[in-house]
């Protein structure tokens, strides 16, 4: 059921959204040197790697073994700013629900180093498939600010905001059906609480 609601929901999305594709994609690419698409390699379920595709908020770097970002982080273009803070950055990951690699509603994808910390019951999380959205998404979905305020925004990042991350991840993991999902849908929308 879950599997029919992500295909459902990320084609009419695609196609509703096409429109809006199109400009951002467009915008990126003037705004910015570099591609309209930043593509990155996450664990998905079952610990499976794939590569998730988002629109490109930041200029293009090199290399960079950092795996946050805060609020006010130089690496982020200005549109990228906008992008971020109404996570419309997102919607190219419809193409990845599309392909079965991530669902509309679950934990948020983890780089490799994050999702390999988990230990007895927390992974459970990794039969999932990751979502766009999902409750440690709503409670963080300010973390850019939160981290920005932090001495050691890596550091908090790491003991503070991961560890409670799986618990909610978790929590939702024992709990979800496509009621909760369809909230979350509505609170991500609407940016309130469920």
């Amino acid at each position: 059921m879950k599997r029919l609601f992500d295909l459902t929901a990320s084609l009419i999305g695609l196609i509703v959204l096409f429109p809006i594709f199109i400009v951002v994609s467009v915008l990126v690419r003037t705004s910015s040197e570099g591609p309209a698409f930043f593509v990155q390699e996450r664990v998905g379920k079952d610990g499976k790697l794939f590569k998730m595709i988002k629109f490109r908020s930041m200029y293009v770097i090199q290399s960079s073994d950092i795996t946050i970002s805060v609020k006010g982080d130089l690496r982020i273009t200005k549109f990228g700013a906008f992008l971020r803070k109404y996570k419309i950055d997102e919607i190219p990951e419809l193409f990845n629900v599309l392909r079965g690699e991530m669902s509309i509603v679950g934990p948020r994808p983890d780089v490799s180093g994050y999702a390999d910390k988990l230990e007895g019951e927390n992974v459970l999380i990794l039969e999932l498939r990751p979502g766009i959205t999902g409750p440690a998404s709503l409670k963080y979905t300010n973390e850019e600010e939160i981290l920005a305020l932090q001495e050691d925004p890596v550091k908090y990042s790491d003991e503070v905001i991961y560890p409670d991350k799986v618990k909610l991840n978790l929590d939702y993991y024992y709990n979800n059906n496509l009621w909760i999902d369809i909230k979350i849908i509505f609170a991500t929308i609407f940016r309130t609480g469920y």
